[in-house]
This record gives C-alpha cells, sequence and structure tokens, in this order.
C-alpha cells in the first residue's frame, strides 16, 4: 500500500514537473501555428523578389529550331522537300533604365518581406502570450468561484441550521440560497470560459495544452524604462515594423514612378545571334542550299508613341506614391499612439496592481470580520455573503490587472519594433509550477 502511495506521488509529481511553461508553448507556436507557417512562407517567397530583379541586368540566351515540308511547282514540275532552321541568340541589356529600376524594387520587396516576417514574428508572441494568460486568467477566475461556491454553501448550511433553531429569519435562508445557486451558474460560466480559452491557445500551438505554469504570487513588474512616454512614442515611429513596412513600399512606389517612365527611354542591347538553315531543291534550283550565319552588334530601340500607354501609367503610379506617403505618415501616428496606450497600460496596470493587492488585503479582513460579526449576531447573512463576493471580485480583478500589465509590457516593446525572444524569457521566468 505504501508502495503504491509512493508511485502514485511521484507519478503526480510528475505531472506537476512537466506544467509547459510560456517558453515552451511559443517554441510549440513557431512550428504549429499556421499564421507564422504563412508569413514564413511570405518570407521564402519574398527572397526571390531579389533574385528576379537582378535577372534582368543579366544576359539572356535563348534557342530556337523549326523544321517544314515544302510542296513547290514550277513550270509544271513539282519539286517537294524538306527545310529545317536552328539559331541562337545571346542578349546582354547595356542601357534598360526599367530593368535597373525593377532590380532595385526586387531589393527592396525582399527588405518588405524580412520586415513583414519580423512584424509576424511578434505577432505570434503576442498572440501566444496573450492566449497563455487567458487560460491562467481563466483558470485562476474558476479557482476563485469555486472557492467562493464552497464558502456559499458553507454559509447556506450555516443559514438553514440558524433557521432549524429560529436564530435567523426565512430571508436570510432564502438569500445564502440564491447566492448558492448564482455562484453555481458563474461557476459552469467560468468553466466554459476556461475551455474555450484553452482551445484557443490549443489553435496556436496545434495541440491540446496539459498543463501551464502559473504566474508566481507576488512577481514584482518593472517600469518601463525610460520612464518618459515621449520617447516611447517618438521610438515607435520611427522604428516599428510597421512604419518601416510602409517606409520600404512608399520606396517601392517611389522607384515605380522612375520605371513607368522608362517607357518613353531608349534601350540598348548587345546581340549575339548564330543560324543555320537547309533545304533541299527549290524551283530554282536542284542543288541542296545550307547557310550559316553568325553576327554581333548593338541593338537600339527607342519608343515613339504607345498611344498613351506611359504617360497614363506614370500618372497612375504618382498617384499611389502620394498614397503610400500618406499611408506611411498614418502608421507613423498608429505607432505613436500604440506606443502610448501600451505604456499608460503598464504604468496604470501596475498601480491597479497594487491597488487591488490592498484591497484583496482589506476585504479578507471584512470577511472575517463579517463573519465574526454574523457568529456573535451583529451582522446578517447577507453581509457575510457580500463580503465573499466582495473578495472574490478583488481577486478576480487583480489576477487579471497582472496579465493585463504583462501584455501590456509586451505591446510596449512590439510598439517600438524591440519585441523578441529574450522578453519571452524574462516573462517566463515569473512563472512555477501550480
Amino acid at each position: 500500500m505504501k508502495r503504491s502511495l509512493g508511485v502514485l506521488l511521484a507519478g503526480l509529481f510528475s505531472i506537476s514537473a512537466q506544467a509547459a511553461d510560456l517558453m515552451s508553448v511559443y517554441r510549440d507556436a513557431l512550428t504549429h501555428d499556421a499564421q507564422f507557417m504563412a508569413a514564413k512562407a511570405s518570407l521564402d517567397a519574398g527572397q526571390e523578389k531579389r533574385i528576379q530583379g537582378r535577372a534582368g541586368l543579366l544576359p539572356g540566351v535563348g534557342a530556337s529550331a523549326t523544321t517544314a515540308w515544302n510542296q513547290n511547282t514550277y513550270n509544271g514540275t513539282d519539286r517537294d522537300f524538306n527545310s529545317n532552321t536552328i539559331g541562337a541568340e545571346l542578349r546582354q541589356p547595356i542601357f534598360n533604365w526599367n530593368n535597373w529600376v525593377q532590380y532595385r524594387q526586387g531589393e527592396l520587396q525582399t527588405l518588405l518581406a524580412d520586415a513583414q516576417f519580423e512584424l509576424a514574428r511578434q505577432d505570434l508572441i503576442l498572440r501566444v502570450s496573450q492566449a497563455y494568460f487567458d487560460v491562467l486568467n481563466a483558470r485562476d477566475s474558476l479557482t476563485t468561484l469555486r472557492t467562493l461556491y464552497e464558502a456559499s454553501g458553507q454559509q447556506l448550511e450555516l443559514a438553514k441550521k440558524s433557521f432549524e433553531v429560529g436564530t435567523v429569519t426565512v430571508t436570510d435562508v432564502h438569500e445564502a440560497q440564491s447566492r448558492y445557486d448564482l455562484t453555481s451558474a458563474q461557476v459552469i460560466a467560468a468553466e466554459n470560459a476556461l475551455e474555450v480559452a484553452r482551445q484557443r491557445l490549443a489553435q496556436i500551438i496545434g495541440k491540446e495544452p496539459e498543463g501551464l505554469q502559473g504566474l508566481r504570487e507576488g512577481a514584482s513588474l518593472a517600469l518601463p524604462e525610460p520612464q518618459d512616454i515621449g520617447q516611447w512614442a517618438s521610438a515607435a515611429s520611427q522604428q516599428s515594423y510597421g512604419v518601416q513596412i510602409q517606409q520600404i513600399v512608399a520606396d517601392i512606389a517611389q522607384r515605380e514612378v522612375s520605371r513607368t517612365r522608362a517607357g518613353h527611354m531608349p534601350t540598348l542591347d548587345v546581340v549575339a545571334r548564330y543560324g543555320e538553315s537547309n533545304a533541299g531543291a527549290t524551283n530554282f534550283t536542284d542543288a541542296r542550299s545550307e547557310v550559316t550565319t553568325r553576327s554581333i552588334g548593338l541593338e537600339l530601340n527607342v519608343p515613339i508613341f504607345q498611344g498613351g500607354l506611359v504617360s497614363s501609367q506614370t500618372r497612375e503610379a504618382a498617384a499611389l506614391l502620394t498614397k503610400s506617403q500618406a499611408d506611411l505618415d498614418d502608421a507613423q501616428r498608429t505607432a505613436a499612439l500604440a506606443a502610448r496606450q501600451a505604456y499608460l497600460g503598464v504604468t496604470s496596470g501596475l498601480a491597479q496592481v497594487k491597488a487591488l493587492e490592498a484591497a484583496r488585503v482589506s476585504s479578507r479582513s471584512a470577511l472575517e470580520a463579517n463573519r465574526l460579526g454574523y457568529e456573535v449576531g451583529v451582522r446578517i447573512n447577507i453581509d457575510v455573503l457580500n463580503a465573499q463576493s466582495q473578495l472574490a471580485d478583488a481577486e478576480q480583478q487583480l489576477a487579471k490587472a497582472r496579465y493585463d500589465a504583462l501584455i501590456a509590457q509586451l505591446q510596449l516593446k512590439a510598439a517600438v519594433g524591440t519585441l523578441g525572444e529574450d522578453d519571452v524569457a524574462q516573462l517566463n521566468e515569473l512563472l512555477q509550477n501550480q
């Protein structure tokens, strides 16, 4: 029996030791989150843009071959023969402004793909952390409500016994029964909320989260450094990934104007050609014809008029450039606002945590006082029930405030484009098995 108990305890300890933390959940998300997998594929596709743009500056080689059966009649005489040709051409651009601008655009599009991927990585950290803490918050709420449920049940039993001996009225019993039933419904809702939160996390990491480490009691949350909201907003407006992406988009749009204008410019290529042709007897001779040609030289093409297409495309590109510059301005303002909101979320969140910690202490004291007062007859049943609910509400608000402050810290780092795996590791140090 002792051995069986020891095995059971060892198994329970093993399960507890295997509780997942935020870092392990994040690493699972790196390989299972569908949105991040799509971002990686987009990154791979974006790396090809530089190669595609460079191709227009490199020589191109082509080959061709034809064969044909010919039937001719000359002065009443039929002469049928087969003709064959083969050829090859090498073309090296010397001056082609359109191709050069496309090359520069290809480089920018590759940088754009890099920035979009880093934005997706930051987004993954935020989504994983939010989903992780949503589970913890739902779990804490359920634990608090179950405690309240048990306390309400005890208070209901006490009210029934007191009513039987005539020390309280039936109203006290009904109030206790009502609070007990309400708490029971809240527990059911909390259980559903926990399951929904678990499934949201499972959607990201690709599996059911078995056990999650919780936030250590009394874990210290630091204020942002520097403690200047203006500096954070300024940094966000310059270096957030949203701003970087829009800046690259504007640069691409500006080069697109130059590329469309290249439709008015001449192009100059070095062209080398080689060809062979042979044919049987023709109408004019019985001898077989064989010809070999070789040539190399410069080829100049000058566009004269294309029906107004180039001018229209240039105006279109100029309008899109104006749009991209306005989008950049909006991205800078949005980033600054996000940084300000996140900074206030951290500072006000920490202040709220401190206040709610004090509220929890006072709520516990109030509950004990009301219980003692009820026992000696100076408090009624509803006073105890209200004190129990007040303590449960304070504990729920405190837990949510802590998680919100942690998420706000990550959002602040994301707003300035510095959120990374190191921040996940630092946050992970605040967790422990529960």
